[in-house]
């Protein structure tokens, strides 16, 4: 059963091919630089005569997604991976908001283009993109099952208590404006993962997610509910981020408007591009800023520091709301590889529970690995996120077995 995930930017095209069969990754690509004269698509995937990588890479003018969607087949074509659309058993798509809409992962219908497109002014930068890319897989695969798979679905078991603003009522009611959060894919997948591997019910725990990247979130997750997370509104809300800010006094954005002349766009360009780890010290590379720490760079130890205080109050913040915390996740990029930054997270939280073991959070391993001291009452672990295989095994739920069947 071959299952094709899709992330569509507004000048990419990201993809993965999936064996669900056995859970096998045949194959990843993207293709970039849409619309430009000089485009590009590239090829990852292991040969099955020679078990070695191969990579296959073309330039040339790809005018639109259209286009990106048909040099993308053609690629797997070429590598023997995929004869035609047609024997896909469904295509999987990332889609960033699904407002109060969507709760869970559907079939793509004229209904669900309606509301996706319907909830584009709260991410105005994404959801229509992602529909380009859906209507593109639609016309080069119109017999394939197409899934839309929503970053804001996972939270959306958030209480209102968690999810509502301190702000007049009325602009929930007309408005919508709440918290949803993201990255939500992940923040399933890795706690889902970690159950498994502390050999526990999913439904039995309370777990602390740290997603941790160029962007970065935390979830709060009771018995496989989340209940709190640190994004908002919007993707800027919570933890420092490489270009965002995170959480600040509202009250910046008048002052700055006042007093600096500052317009809507300016300042949405300063909170989202030109903030977090960049805006403190140049750098929105946490290698990079680490490495400059390292060397006696002030400005990267101060961005450091101060990354790392946003993790330790929200450790502790969702240490408060869950009442008993079972397990901590770190994942993404930073999560993942920066043995520092959990370091400094865990740091003096030895009295609520979370006790690491400094060689076990050095030594690098494949897969999840814990991280805690044996004497730990909560379970440290690094956890690798694969957000596009659970986007896939979402697919597979959704799709009907009469059609896995006959794909």
């Amino acid at each position: 059963m071959k299952i094709l995930v899709i992330n569509t930017g507004s000048s990419s095209l990201k993809f993965r091919l999936f064996d669900m069969r056995g859970l096998v990754r045949l194959a990843s690509g993207l293709v970039e630089r849409i619309g430009e004269a000089r485009g590009r698509a590239l090829l990852r995937y292991r040969t099955a005569a020679e078990n070695r990588e191969r990579t296959v890479e073309r330039s040339g003018p790809i005018t639109d997604h259209g286009r990106a969607m048909e040099e993308m087949l053609s690629l797997l074509g070429e590598a023997g991976l995929l004869a035609h659309a047609g024997e896909l058993a469904g295509i999987g798509h990332r889609v960033v908001h699904g407002g109060e809409v969507f709760h869970r992962p559907v079939r793509i219908d004229t209904r669900v283009l309606e509301a996706i497109a319907e909830l584009a002014p709260l991410a105005p930068l994404h959801n229509p993109v992602n529909l380009v890319g859906i209507r593109a897989a639609m016309a080069q695969a119109p017999d394939v099952p197409q899934v839309a798979v929503f970053d804001t679905a996972f939270h959306q078991t958030l209480p209102e208590h968690a999810y509502l603003y301190g702000l007049p009522y009325r602009l929930y009611e007309e408005h919508r404006v709440r918290r949803y959060g993201f990255h939500g894919t992940s923040h399933g997948f890795v706690s889902r993962q970690a159950a498994g591997f502390l050999d526990r019910p999913y439904g039995s725990l309370n777990i602390i997610t740290l997603h941790l990247g160029n962007g970065a979130s935390g979830a709060a997750i009771r018995g496989g509910r989340c209940v709190d997370t640190s994004m908002g509104m919007t993707p800027l809300e919570g933890l420092l981020m490489g270009t965002r800010s995170g959480d600040l006094d509202p009250a910046i954005l008048l002052y700055l408007a006042r007093e600096a002349g500052m317009d809507s766009d300016e300042l949405d360009d300063l909170l989202n591009r030109q903030s977090g780890l960049r805006g403190l010290c140049g750098d929105n590379d946490m290698r990079t800023v680490i490495g400059r720490a390292e060397q006696g760079d002030g400005r990267a130890a101060l961005a450091l520091r101060i990354f790392c205080h946003r993790l330790k109050k929200y450790i502790g913040a969702y240490s408060a709301v869950l009442g008993r915390v079972d397990c901590l996740v770190f994942t993404g990029g930073i999560g993942e590889n920066a043995a520092l930054v959990r370091e400094m997270a865990c740091r003096d939280l030895e009295n609520l529970g979370f006790i690491l073991d400094r060689q076990r959070n050095l030594h690098r391993t494949e897969g999840i690995r814990p991280i805690h001291d044996d004497a730990s009452p909560v379970r440290i672990l690094v956890v690798p996120t694969n957000e596009e295989l659970e986007i896939a095994r979402q697919v597979v739920e959704v799709i009907t077995p009469s059609e896995v069947q006959t794909s």
